[in-house]
């Protein structure tokens, strides 16, 4: 089957998702590159809203991360939510980096481009395609609560801690068809 047969495409309004359980509870997976070469990672937190008047979508991802350089050089990337059976197979993703491995080869998914040519995966049941509209690395004196300030200083002891705001203009949106 093509991705068409497999996926259909939906407006953002048409989500019925609720928005703090896909960035707080669900798996999903971050990926950037082409067919013959992309890298995914586990992501964690983020949000959905509206940003120059497109639905974007926005997450952290550690300065460091082989995904992060992927998706500077493409600036494209999708996010790809799985039912929870998948759960090891996100944790995976999470386990190892791309950039010295072959972890995409070793993880239990199957790799489908979607019509724009980016990589998600068969097995996903949302998928979300990005355009990188912004990637800016926060100034640790923006933050006025107290909780984030402490949250900073633990989380970013070391450079290669730190983290980037990445924010994507959403293309398309596509949700696994019923079998």
């Amino acid at each position: 089957m093509n991705f068409d047969q497999r996926f259909k495409q939906i407006s953002p309004e048409e989500i019925h998702d609720n928005v703090f359980t896909l960035v707080g509870k669900d798996f999903f997976a971050i990926t950037a590159g082409k067919k013959d070469h992309y890298n995914s990672m586990i992501g964690s937190g983020g949000g959905f809203g509206m940003l120059f008047k497109k639905p974007t979508t926005w997450c952290l991802l550690r300065a460091d991360r082989y995904t992060l350089e992927m998706i500077e050089k493409e600036q494209t990337y999708t996010l790809s939510y799985f039912p929870n059976e998948y759960k090891e197979q996100m944790l995976f993703l999470g386990s190892k980096s791309g950039r010295d491995n072959k972890k995409m080869k070793e993880v239990e998914l199957t790799d489908i481009q979607t019509p724009c040519g980016n990589i998600s995966f068969e097995e996903a049941r949302l998928i979300f395609e990005c355009r990188l509209t912004q990637l800016t690395t926060p100034n640790l004196d923006d933050f006025y609560t107290q909780e984030a300030k402490d949250y900073l200083n633990e989380a970013y002891k070391e450079a290669s801690d730190y983290r980037k705001y990445l924010f994507g203009e959403i293309t398309h949106i596509w949700v696994k068809r019923q079998e």
